[in-house]
């Protein structure tokens, strides 16, 4: 697809042109639908297949695209799925597993083919089921949890976020029937977080970005954390892909999240919008100041500037202060609250009177909800 044809030459040119030996997509249920398989499309150009139909025009699985045609390695793919997309698609989700296992099977150079490569350093490391590449929840459950965590405060570092992650995504699915899906393989999950140069995730609306649901950071964020954990520190990119968009442009994940925090959070004419909307509106604003942590500790996004606007847009100008704390005066807390867990986290270093009069702040409507 253009999307990946894009993410890989910027990847190379950033990469004294190599290619990313795996990529994590991630594969959400509604994305899914409301794209008409984008996302799967992606992966499929990834690893460099195209569908296979009867006459019907049924897809009844993937054929390889021959290297000679293709031009480039085959990347290897991490696909990190929703509990959505796990329940909704098992059809797909079976079709995909047998494609990774007809890539690796495929008699081709291992500098051409990472999918092989990295089977076969799996399996000689006694890795059962090497193949798989899709990994979402325990069955039946849904969520990272990394959301669950960020919103009550109680983690210590983006490590331990990204562990949780890792630890909630390592059951793998496919091969229905078989007894193979829906099993925990952490050794097989770490070996390809090991491996893991890059992430793709969709977005398919306007009205809610990275910076507007909590599951964004709660997994990209997440993914991003965990590759790095398992790569030593190593940095792991993120590409972002608007499939409203007419025309494909993929963007870094910190260009995405400074556009999105310029254009709503930060933005004096979206702060009125919501404030217009009553408690509603309030809660929402809050429940983007605690994405902000969220990205902080998962994705180690901690530019000054958005902490200290939204410090002066939501608490520091005394009339907007007053409005959302008679609005939703839990949300005002929390609003105090993540500007101050972030200073606290070392994320944010304001001026001390800054600090003094948020803590102030915080006091006050503490004592008003506490009675």
């Amino acid at each position: 697809s253009e999307a990946v044809n894009q993410i890989l030459s910027s990847h190379q040119a950033a990469n004294e042109g190599r290619f990313p030996e795996t990529v994590a997509v991630t594969l959400w249920g509604l994305d899914t639908i409301k794209t008409k398989g984008e996302s799967v499309a992606m992966v499929l150009s990834l690893v460099g297949a195209e569908l296979k139909k009867e006459a019907t025009g049924r897809i009844v699985g993937f054929e390889l695209i021959p290297l000679e045609v293709l031009g480039r390695p085959r990347i290897d793919v991490l696909c990190s799925l929703s509990g959505i997309f796990r329940d909704s698609f098992a059809n797909v989700i079976d079709l995909l597993d047998a494609l990774f296992e007809k890539v690796a099977a495929a008699e081709e150079p291992l500098h051409m083919n990472f999918v092989r490569k990295h089977v076969q350093q799996l399996q000689s490391q006694g890795v059962e089921r090497p193949t798989s590449r899709l990994f979402s929840n325990p069955p039946g459950e849904f969520g990272s949890m990394v959301n669950e965590q960020i919103g009550s405060g109680e983690w210590t570092d983006g490590k331990e976020l990204g562990n949780t992650w890792e630890n909630r995504n390592s059951f793998s699915y496919g091969g229905s029937g078989s007894g193979e899906s829906g099993v925990r393989r952490s050794e097989l999950l770490k070996g390809l977080l090991n491996t893991t140069d890059r992430i793709i995730q969709e977005v398919d609306c306007v009205e809610y970005g990275l910076t507007d649901i909590q599951e964004y950071y709660a997994n990209t964020g997440a993914i991003k954390k965990a590759a790095e954990n398992n790569r030593g520190g190593r940095k792991v990119s993120v590409s972002v892909v608007e499939a409203f968009e007419k025309k494909v442009r993929p963007r870094e994940l910190e260009d995405t999240l400074r556009m999105e925090y310029r254009s709503k959070l930060l933005n004096p004419k979206w702060a009125e919008a919501m404030v217009k909307q009553g408690s509603a509106g309030a809660y929402e604003i809050s429940g983007r100041l605690t994405a902000t942590i969220g990205w902080a500790g998962t994705a180690d996004f901690q530019e000054k500037w958005v902490f200290d606007g939204a410090a002066d847009r939501y608490a520091l100008d005394e009339t907007m202060a007053q409005r959302l704390r008679e609005l939703n005066p839990e949300a005002f807390r929390n609003i105090l609250k993540r500007l101050l867990e972030a200073n606290g986290r070392g994320y944010w270093s304001p001026e001390s009177s800054v600090l003094m009069k948020l803590q102030e702040l915080y006091d006050d409507v503490e004592d008003d909800i506490e009675g």
